[in-house]
């Protein structure tokens, strides 16, 4: 894949997640705990940074765990993965509590309607919301971010790399093109 476009350095996804922190709060404000969960991989690292500062601007008690959506993809062929092989780590009961999904990137709503499958695999959520940094379109299932840190039109072409210093180095998020062959 070939960079086209930096949207965002570290300093401008940290304002993003901040301004998204604010918006949680607002729409929770009577709500006393909250759970905050990640779509492995680049969902957990931002859903621990919104967790951070919904707890630093409320009083607001947040937890954070993560969702692995291998055995819930529509596009997996049966027995590629066991159970036992999940990264799902969700250690708190979220029966009845409002669990806020984060992921980096939504574009067919696929990825979101497998993770709340796994969710309602573990427990009974009273509220699900769901906070993306960036909504790229191109959906395919009627599933929309509560949250959405900026709506970034996309060709079928491009894609968006959301980097995250836990795994890349580096903090950013770039629209790159695919490679003719591809």
């Amino acid at each position: 894949m070939t960079v086209k476009a930096k949207l965002m350095d570290e300093a401008a996804m940290r304002r993003t997640l901040v301004r998204m922190s604010h918006e949680i709060v607002e729409k929770n404000d009577t709500v006393t705990e909250l759970c905050f969960l990640g779509i492995h991989r680049r969902g957990l690292p931002l859903a621990k940074e919104l967790a951070d500062n919904v707890s630093r601007f409320s009083e607001i008690k947040t937890r954070v765990g993560s969702v692995d959506i291998t055995l819930h993809r529509d596009d997996r062929e049966r027995g590629q993965q066991s159970e036992a092989e999940t990264k799902t780590k969700i250690d708190f009961p979220i029966d009845n509590r409002v669990v806020i999904l984060v992921d980096d990137v939504i574009c067919t709503g696929r990825t979101i309607r497998a993770a709340m499958d796994a969710l309602v695999s573990v427990g009974r959520p009273a509220k699900i919301q769901l906070a993306v940094l960036i909504d790229r379109g191109h959906r395919e299932l009627p599933i929309r971010g509560d949250y959405v840190g900026k709506n970034v039109p996309t060709s079928r072409k491009e894609r968006i790399s959301v980097r995250v210093t836990e795994y890349d180095n580096e903090t950013g998020v770039y629209v790159c093109e695919t490679d003719q062959n591809n």
